[in-house]
């Protein structure tokens, strides 16, 4: 069943607890309090939607009011949802979808078995391992297009029954893995390196707006004064 964004929102816990997250050295980081999810333009940096909680709730949580959110006051302004491996879950490739919106989300292996055949980014690999190349996305269909290894042009096995030119895969067999852009493509790339926005965003709440200096006991109080700098 579909939750209507006002009962995802009024619903999210913002009594202050115990929070973690890993920090850039890959060590855990403890505070007690709140945390602040923000959709951010990555181009003007203006916080476009923004949800407060307790410290404890997981961060892919609180992405699917956001978007849902987004969806109801502004759903043709964006091209893409970016966001870092945390966020890497089903439904919020599904959201995303739903808003025909490209998900450029960091992938979490979560002690998933290695997967033979396929290279880093899920693309089929030849007999001889070599990857096939992204050629481009049919959006009627939602399938990505693959043509064979620039390897195979001096490969003695290219005119081998085992080797195709071309294979195509449907989205739809796992939206986590095959996305549009193509994970291991330039696009998916550059798109990525603007999640750098909200990082810049993040710092200036923390050192100019004194978030990281909260002294609130009870969340409503915190609450408000969040709402009010976006």
């Amino acid at each position: 069943m579909d939750v209507s964004t006002e009962t995802l929102v009024n619903e999210m816990p913002i009594a202050p607890k115990w929070g973690v997250k890993k920090n850039s050295d890959g060590k855990n980081v403890y505070w007690f309090g709140y945390k602040g999810h923000l959709a951010v333009s990555t181009k003007s940096q203006y916080i476009v939607r923004g949800l407060m909680s307790s410290g404890s709730l997981n961060d892919g949580k609180a992405a699917i009011p956001l978007l849902k959110q987004i969806q109801q006051t502004m759903p043709s302004l964006f091209r893409a949802g970016l966001m870092d491996k945390g966020y890497d879950y089903t439904p919020i490739y599904q959201q995303l979808q739903k808003m025909n919106l490209s998900a450029v989300i960091g992938y979490n292996p979560r002690r998933e078995g290695e997967v033979i055949g396929f290279d880093e980014h899920f693309a089929l690999t030849c007999v001889r391992e070599h990857s096939f190349r992204y050629d481009s996305y049919d959006a009627k269909y939602e399938t990505l297009k693959y043509s064979r290894p620039k390897e195979c042009a001096t490969c003695p096995l290219k005119d081998d029954s085992l080797c195709q030119k071309v294979y195509k895969i449907k989205r739809s067999v796992d939206l986590r893995k095959y996305t549009s852009p193509d994970r291991g493509s330039l696009k998916w790339s550059l798109y990525y390196k603007q999640r750098a926005a909200v990082e810049r965003v993040n710092a200036y709440l923390k050192e100019y707006f004194d978030l990281n200096n909260v002294r609130h006991r009870t969340g409503k109080k915190r609450k408000s004064i969040f709402n009010s700098l976006h």
